[in-house]
């Protein structure tokens, strides 16, 4: 009896939870899943900053101030961006100060350069201004004892940005998961090498790495393992040490030289089904010395949407994101065909449309038919429901958008 796609992708997913939380410096948890909550302990500023370049005045020593009228005020200090040693300002003086300085007590706004005649000694003010302007009030930015980045948020450049203004050098997250990635075949050869007749380039090792960033995890490649039962138990059992999650390809039909069940089944708990997908079928799941393993199709495009559909999904949850699954949007289909019977088809489409005026699908392949051009070209993949038999142009299918 086969598996169907909701059971297998329950199987994958209850064996990888999300990946204990670990303290890493800051451009370490770039990308990464913050596993706390994070509190600022200072303000931000921690003191009155002036918000440009200029003079800081007190507003009252200002009256009267114009174009036609400057006020003329002694220049007594000058603070520079850093200077904390403690400076006041002398009523109808005004401090020379630059943009970030901290603003001098006795002081309650900044004059621009422009509104004056930018004197060394004495400076001529030209303009009226209010209290507070152009100054960075203390904590107008972060308050202390503020959440300033909360559980669960996907660390970028403009998180660490606050982190770290807030003196953050650490953070803890949930680590991007290491994944190894095997591709099974004596046929198999890497591009660029020389390729004889029979020989096939390793589509999938390159493809399933790509697709691990993507996701989210590190990759690592090793180099393709033949369809012999002790170079892939030894290239298994070497990989186990750095892997979080391990990914085989190819090696699962039952033909001679198809070794994958034959190393993985003393090595640990991995079941082997039929899955009712198209492409696909033949999958496998389970753990070995605790480490996850997923077996997938060898054939590229079968390859690809098992990935998709089981494995991405899971290295979302290891990883601690909450949306474990591609978005998706319900499109037309432009053209009708003819869907395996009790199976769940996936279909490459190409998505166009808006959505104002709705999305039509083009499948960008025959459906049924695994080419690797045609999920190139593609930008979705249209899922068919296993009761469906035949869908008709005009149907309206889900699909899971590649390029989101």
């Amino acid at each position: 009896m086969m598996r169907t796609v909701a059971e297998h992708l329950a199987a994958c997913l209850d064996i990888a939870q999300a990946a204990a939380p670990l303290d890493v410096v800051l451009l370490d948890a770039v990308g990464c899943v913050l596993a706390e909550d994070v509190v600022a302990d200072l303000d931000l500023p921690a003191v009155d900053l002036a918000g440009i370049d200029g003079y800081a005045v007190a507003v009252a020593d200002l009256a009267g101030a114009s174009v036609t009228s400057a006020v003329t005020l002694e220049v007594m200090d000058a603070v520079r961006a850093g200077d904390m040693r403690p400076t006041r300002l002398v009523p109808g003086t005004a401090i020379l100060i630059d943009s970030g300085a901290p603003l001098p007590l006795g002081a309650d706004a900044v004059v621009a350069w422009q509104d004056t005649d930018r004197g060394t000694s004495r400076v001529q003010v030209r303009a009226q201004v209010e209290a507070g302007a152009n100054v960075r009030q203390r904590a107008d930015d972060v308050r202390a004892g503020e959440t300033v980045l909360t559980e669960g948020t996907r660390i970028s450049a403009r998180h660490v940005a606050l982190a770290a203004g807030l003196g953050r050098h650490r953070l803890k997250v949930h680590p991007a998961p290491r994944v190894v990635i095997v591709s099974i075949g004596d046929e198999i050869v890497e591009p660029g090498a020389a390729r004889e007749p029979g020989d096939v380039f390793d589509a999938n090792g390159h493809a399933l790495a790509s697709a691990v960033a993507d996701a989210g995890g590190q990759a690592f490649r090793v180099a393709a393992v033949p369809d012999e039962l002790r170079a892939l138990s030894e290239t298994i059992e070497d990989q186990l040490v750095r892997a979080d999650v391990l990914i085989t390809t190819g090696g699962l039909s039952v033909g001679q030289g198809d070794t994958v069940k034959e190393v993985l089944a003393p090595l640990g708990s991995v079941r082997f089904d039929a899955v009712a997908m198209s492409p696909g079928r033949q999958l496998g799941v389970g753990t070995v010395d605790g480490t996850p393993i997923f077996c997938l199709p060898g054939d590229p495009v079968s390859a690809q949407i098992a990935f998709e559909t089981f494995v991405r999904p899971v290295l979302r949850q290891i990883a601690g994101r909450s949306s474990l699954h591609r978005s998706s949007l319900p499109a037309k289909v432009a053209t009708g065909w003819h869907s395996p019977a009790h199976q769940r088809q996936f279909v490459p489409v190409h998505l166009s449309g808006s959505p104002s005026k709705g999305y039509v699908a083009e499948p960008t392949v025959q459906p049924g038919r695994a080419q690797l051009s045609g999920l190139a070209r593609a930008n979705a993949i249209a899922v068919v429901p296993e009761e469906t038999r035949t869908v008709v142009a005009g149907d309206l299918l889900h699909c899971l958008l590649l390029d989101a």
